[in-house]
């Protein structure tokens, strides 16, 4: 891999991560009031996976969703704009942090309800076949979807048909407060999909270069018309299920736990490496926080601008007018 890509991984991951720390920060303060299910500390799954995607490939999403909108190349401002619930946001301020969108790099929508993404992302894979095209559709979900009928029939239909569905589970262990553990019998959710006919791999979720290798190699293979591949990717969130703070004094899981994946984090863990081979300087990191933060004020001051919707337009975009007719 040269440097540039690297690097660009780097950016990458650093930007999902102080967009995160933006939104946390307005959170507390009550600037953005609607529910935030941070990415922290999983930025690694969605700078490897979406490096190799082009705008023409498709990702559908879950509620933790800035890390896949960010990655895939979608529009700042229109990400801070959406949580302010401005006008200039990308679903016109009424959508929220659960329901991004940014069709014009591929990014078709974020879903509120669990493994409800992932039936969508299939059926575009069938009409992607059928046209014998050469992208491919991703859906990202979490271990809680794999408790969802959703997940097994999905797979078993991608499989059967052979579609070029890029299945990225993003297992952080947690469903809420429900451990892994306290959910499913068997800690085994790539074997499931290897059951099903979907070639499948675990892999070290905070390790974005492996992340990134195995992708480059999947999507490749899908471009050529060899199926379905589902990867599960081990990592961790930082902050509660849904909000801007820790939450171990919970008790669901306990500060030892948080401690050691901080530990392990993957941010980190790719400077180190960037460091030690002498791709970068400490000082071209710090520019490129700065890049990133400055990118990141420009955003926010944008969507501090932009309008709240007009009430008027309180049905607009969210229903099909034919319906609204017929119930008048």
């Amino acid at each position: 891999m040269d440097k540039s890509r690297l690097i660009r991984l780097y950016t990458k991951m650093l930007e999902i991560r102080l967009s995160e720390e933006r939104i946390a920060a307005m959170h507390l303060k009550k600037e953005i009031t609607g529910p935030v299910h941070l990415y922290t500390g999983q930025e690694a799954i969605a700078a490897g996976v979406c490096a190799h995607l082009n705008k023409d490939d498709y990702v559908f999403s879950n509620h933790r969703s800035h890390g896949h909108f960010i990655a895939k190349g979608a529009c700042l401002e229109a990400l801070f704009a959406e949580l302010f619930g401005r006008l200039g946001g990308c679903s016109k301020g009424k959508g929220g942090s659960m329901h991004l969108v940014d069709t014009s790099v591929g990014y078709m929508g974020s879903s509120s309800i669990v493994a409800g993404n992932i039936p969508i992302c299939v059926g575009v894979g069938l009409a992607l076949k059928l046209k014998r095209s050469r992208n491919i559709s991703v859906c990202f979900f979490g271990d809680g979807a794999v408790d969802e009928g959703a997940f097994y029939e999905s797979l078993n239909f991608a499989s059967l048909k052979d579609l070029p569905v890029f299945f990225v589970c993003e297992n952080n262990f947690y469903a809420i407060c429900s451990h892994q553990s306290k959910r499913q019998k068997n800690d085994d959710i790539y074997k499931r999909s290897i059951a099903l006919g979907v070639p499948a791999k675990r892999l070290d979720g905070n390790d974005v270069l492996e992340i990134e290798a195995e992708s480059a190699r999947i999507i490749k293979s899908m471009r050529r018309q060899q199926g379905p591949y589902l990867i599960e990717c081990r990592t961790y969130r930082w902050m509660s299920h849904a909000g801007p703070k820790e939450d171990t004094h919970l008790g669901y899981r306990c500060q030892e736990e948080l401690d050691y994946w901080k530990s392990r984090c993957p941010i980190k863990r790719m400077e180190g490496f960037l460091f030690k081979k002498n791709i970068i300087t400490k000082q071209q990191s710090m520019d490129i926080r700065s890049d990133i933060l400055g990118r990141i004020d420009q955003a926010v001051s944008f969507a501090r601008r932009s309008p709240a919707p007009a009430s008027c337009d309180l049905l607009e975009d969210v229903t099909s007018k034919r319906i609204l007719k017929v119930c008048a």
